[in-house]
């Protein structure tokens, strides 16, 4: 496994955009910080949006990994033009030539899939960490570490969203088309969904029984949206008499409608390369 990860990493050190779009992923996952200086003045009313408890322990986990996921496509961009180089490059025949099979030359692809989305998790669990340690208004260890399944689902969204991007990069095999097709397959979905619930369907929950099934639909099904969950959301609805309760946890089954994804998009990928004239 090292020794295929140490190929992509090397090839990754020599492109300048992907270094860049790299550093500017972490960058935007550390501006989350940012967060806490957000305060305004509404009137009388001073609104300081640390202190409305997103970053209390363990509050903080689900808001975190929730506001990070949104950041994934600029890595996304990595591991679409690391696919689409191989051809533009032919550093995916001369790899070959050199002694790595198809199936090693997938693996250390996912390998590198992996990897990032193993170190974006590290990195949002610490900056989390950190925030939480200053804002939080809990700082006993058993509310701390509690909640953490929602780190193990970023993980497992981020595993799912890069390897249909590896997936796509090496269908198309052009980093800007392979990007197109995923809007496109966001767009489309996004359409069929709202087709189903607002019209088909209406009034039932029988296109989200069907759309959880949908690959983009499952991922963002993983992390439902924090803010129902402040106080000051909730008294806000209850003043209008809206009930705004609902599950927020992280379903074992969400998880592994993702995870299965992943293997489809992985064993495609390389379906894909052992088909293929090269």
């Amino acid at each position: 496994m090292l020794r295929l990860l140490n190929i992509e990493i090397h090839k990754l050190k020599y492109s300048r955009a992907s270094k860049i779009l790299i550093i500017t992923y972490f960058a935007l996952l550390t501006s989350i910080a940012l967060i806490a200086a957000i305060k305004f003045d509404i009137g009388p009313i001073e609104f300081h949006l640390a202190e409305q408890g997103i970053f209390n322990f363990p509050f903080i986990w689900h808001f975190n990994t929730f506001i990070a996921a949104f950041f994934k496509f600029f890595l996304l961009l990595v591991i679409v033009s690391m696919m689409a180089n191989e051809y533009t490059n032919k550093t995916l025949k001369q790899n070959l030539i050199d002694g790595l099979s198809k199936k090693e030359f997938i693996l250390s692809k996912f390998y590198t899939v992996v990897l990032f989305a193993l170190i974006s998790t590290v990195f949002v669990f610490l900056v989390s960490l950190v925030l939480g340690m200053i804002y939080s208004d809990y700082n006993e260890i058993s509310i701390i570490f509690s909640d953490l399944e929602y780190l193990v689902a970023f993980f497992v969204k981020l595993l799912g969203f890069f390897s249909f991007g590896l997936f796509l990069g090496m269908l198309i095999k052009r980093s800007a088309f392979a990007v197109g097709a995923m809007l496109i397959w966001f767009i489309a979905e996004t359409i069929g969904y709202n087709i189903l619930k607002w019209n088909v369907f209406r009034g039932t929950d029988i296109a989200d029984y069907i759309f959880q099934f949908a690959p983009l639909k499952a991922m963002w099904n993983l992390i439902d949206e924090p803010f129902s969950r402040l106080n000051a959301v909730r008294t806000l609805a209850n003043q209008i008499g809206e009930d705004i309760s609902a599950d927020h946890g992280v379903d074992i089954f969400e998880i592994a409608i993702v995870l299965g994804w992943t293997f489809l998009f992985i064993y495609g990928s390389y379906y894909l390369l052992k088909i293929r004239d090269l």
